[in-house]
């Protein structure tokens, strides 16, 4: 059943620059506090949604050229919902839930702990301060950051698709590919990731296939209020 749904979910995301990678709700809730659970029995089938660089030019330019007399608030963010209440009708007989790395609990807690979500998934390693030996940082608060092994750091995690009425009991778990495997190139990455991240460098942490495209650095390097004007967007949209 789980073949069937992730080939469904390849043919409708992949044209779009967006992947699709399955996971059980049990390995998620697993490594984290209850607070953080995810609201299904751990058999739950479920695939965390990455946004790859080629999304801009197949999915979010086209989108914006059909919606831009509507009102259009965060272009990614609706770009993204759009797509993915697109991909429910191919399931008419299943019930999907489907959850947005924007959306918050009225707790002000994430809906769900994307970066977690990718790594349980086998889609990107999560790598964190726990990751390095001989920590350097002291008392200095240190994020984590995922790494793509193909994208490097040129990726996003956009949603959950969950699918309730599907268990997979016997689904195996794929570990991530540890890309960044040694001590030095780990520190080296969360060092850039936390004190350097406005300058891109930690996403080319390893050699990647495909990064962003100029145009889409541009765009992400400027402030929200500020992108209508590079999509063709008039102010208003806002």
């Amino acid at each position: 059943m789980e073949r069937r749904v992730a080939e469904r979910l390849r043919s409708a995301l992949g044209p779009l620059g967006l992947e699709a990678h399955a996971f059980k709700v049990g390995w998620y809730n697993a490594v984290l506090q209850p607070a953080f659970h995810l609201p299904y029995p751990d058999d739950t089938l479920a695939f965390v949604v990455l946004s790859t660089p080629s999304m801009f030019d197949k999915a979010l330019k086209p989108f914006v050229n059909k919606e831009r007399l509507k009102i259009i608030r965060d272009p990614v963010d609706q770009c993204v919902s759009h797509h993915l209440s697109r991909v429910k009708e191919k399931f008419p007989d299943q019930r999907v839930d489907v959850m947005f790395d924007y959306e918050m609990l009225p707790s002000r807690k994430p809906k769900f702990l994307a970066q977690t979500a990718a790594h349980v998934a086998g889609a990107a390693y999560y790598y964190q301060r726990k990751d390095v030996k001989l920590d350097p940082w002291g008392k200095k608060k240190i994020f984590g950051v995922c790494i793509h092994p193909k994208y490097g750091g040129w990726f996003a995690i956009r949603g959950l698709l969950l699918f309730p009425d599907i268990q997979v009991p016997f689904l195996e778990q794929p570990a991530p590919v540890d890309c960044v495997s040694s001590e030095e190139k780990r520190i080296e990455l969360l060092e850039q990731f936390n004190f350097h991240w406005q300058d891109g460098r930690y996403r080319d942490i390893i050699e990647v296939k495909e990064r962003y495209s100029e145009e889409q650095k541009a765009y992400f390097a400027t402030p929200p209020a500020e992108r209508f004007r590079l999509l063709g967007l008039s102010q208003e949209a806002q």
